[in-house]
């Protein structure tokens, strides 16, 4: 119904309108989004203790609004900011979902009396809005708050006066932190911190110890641990502690082949090459057996060279050589031409979709071509060793191992250059420092350490959706993410329905 007449009104050619029903209109739409934002506020309350986001395995309201409603992120993080108010300021919710008072002033009353201590909060909320309700201006309003800041203010120097205690200086000075290590590795926490850090530490501890889901059975003590161990991982994850002597960056240099190619002396170096990969042939069709890869990358200009000056560097190129390649190839591009003919030696057409074979086959040879070029002792990573400098010029490493116990760092930083953020089928952007390397099927079935079969996921969509909750995710040919719960009752897609079949 509400959508019903929110429509008309969008249909409707407002310049035909009277004056006064384009004024009357805009009024009570300000009211019906007070109204809204009220009923909104309490729906997403339920919705955030009764853990209704953990049934599409989102970590967290803020999340499942993202990705289940598209809005974005500060939308979300006002409408959960909204829940979290209009618990300490009742009054205000209830004149908003009245229509008495505007989203926009009702969010700056909440503000403005959230800087007063937590007993005299009420008080200024009921003056405030009954101030409002009289006409007064937001301009007047502000005055209004000012006197009564001021006035707490004194109340509280007087207050203290009564009851002295520590100064600021003398909480400053007592500041100090304790970590005793037990025998076994346990840990034993003591701490007094400023008011400053006390207010940082419970900011971090508020963002990371929610509630993952309807099965976290953690104690809020158990969980402030698991955030506290959480922002530790990430700081260190996201190269944020002192290491590597100092160096302030880490550098991932980008070379195109293009560039590599465009340098001084790289056709003496391709012929060079070319000879290089013909002997491999030759000794790989003479039963040598030889494989590896390694990763891919861009450089651009000074303002690279500027940063790069004091940092240690990891250049990458991407892709798998195959030294049987070639072979393939070669028989590919026997058999487009057999098609392109339409008919073998002595023998008729066969009865096939030339068009989609066409198309599948010039892919195939495309991957063959890709498979040559690219490797270890493919063509980027050769004029890379030969025409870069000694910092650039290192060997490659390998990104596909088998089975392993860990996840070698050329690898893991292969897998995050390539997701950025959380593969999660169902939509997450938690960045790569706060990421984990997932085993696409699991270690213990097997599963291979590769770029192929290794993607990036968040802690909880990794540790709980996955490993505790039962849900499967795959990596789809196109790079797409598939994922559906243990009982396949609900299936998450990364991407929309293909054009067509197949």
């Amino acid at each position: 119904m509400v959508r019903a007449g929110l429509a008309y009104l969008a249909a409707a050619d407002a310049t035909a309108m009277a004056v006064e029903t384009r004024m009357q209109c805009l009024r009570q739409l300000e009211q019906a989004n007070s109204v809204a934002t009220a009923a909104r506020t309490w729906i997403l309350g339920a919705f955030t203790a009764g853990q209704d986001y953990a049934d599409d395995a989102d970590y967290s309201p803020r999340a499942w609004l993202i990705h289940q409603t598209g809005v974005t992120k500060g939308a979300a993080v006002g409408y959960t900011a909204w829940v979290r108010r209009v618990q300490a300021h009742p009054q205000v919710a209830a004149a908003l979902a009245a229509g008495e008072i505007s989203e926009s002033v009702a969010r700056t009353v909440c503000q403005w009396t959230d800087r007063l201590p937590e007993r005299r909060q009420e008080d200024a909320d009921k003056i405030l809005l009954s101030a409002a309700a009289g006409g007064l201006g937001l301009a007047d309003l502000a005055g209004l708050f000012a006197e009564i800041y001021q006035r707490s203010q004194a109340d509280e120097a007087a207050d203290d006066a009564a009851e002295p205690g520590q100064d600021s200086d003398e909480t400053f000075e007592d500041r100090a932190v304790r970590l005793l290590t037990t025998f076994g590795g346990a840990g034993v926490l003591h701490g007094d911190l400023t008011p400053e850090c006390a207010a940082a530490v419970q900011a971090v501890l508020d963002a990371l110890a929610a509630p993952a889901g309807a099965e976290d059975t953690r104690s809020q003590e158990q969980r402030c641990h698991d955030a506290l161990q959480e922002a530790m991982r990430r700081l260190i994850a996201g190269n944020l502690v002192p290491e590597r002597a100092g160096q302030p960056v880490k550098v991932w240099v980008h070379v195109p082949l293009a560039e590599l190619l465009a340098m001084d002396g790289s056709t003496v170096l391709m012929k060079e090459w070319v000879a290089h990969v013909r002997a491999r042939w030759a000794a790989h069709r003479a039963e040598a057996s030889e494989g590896g890869s390694d990763g891919a990358c861009w450089l651009d200009g000074d303002a690279a060279a500027a940063v790069a000056c004091d940092a240690a560097m990891a250049p990458v190129v991407t892709g798998e050589v195959n030294p049987g390649a070639m072979d393939e190839l070669v028989r590919l591009c026997v058999q487009l031409d057999r098609l392109r003919h339409g008919r073998r030696d002595g023998e008729a057409a066969p009865a096939v979709d030339t068009a989609r074979a066409w198309e599948a086959i010039e892919q195939a040879v495309i991957g063959q071509a890709v498979d040559l070029l690219s490797g270890p002792g493919g063509l980027a990573s050769f004029l890379r060793r030969r025409q870069l400098g000694v910092r650039l010029g290192g060997p490659s490493l390998p990104l596909d191992i088998g089975y392993s116990d860990t996840i070698p760092a050329g690898i893991r930083n292969a897998v995050i250059l390539r997701d950025r953020h959380c593969r999660w089928a169902g939509g997450c952007h938690q960045p790569a420092s706060a990421c984990e390397v997932h085993h696409i099927k699991h270690k213990a079935n097997g599963g291979k350490t590769s770029t192929k079969e290794c993607v990036l996921m968040c802690w909880f969509h990794h540790q709980v959706a996955i490993h505790r909750w039962g849900w499967t995710l795959i990596l789809n040919p196109d790079g797409t993410t598939t994922a559906w719960n243990k009982d396949r009752t609900k299936v998450l897609h990364s991407h929309g329905p293909p054009a067509r079949p197949g």
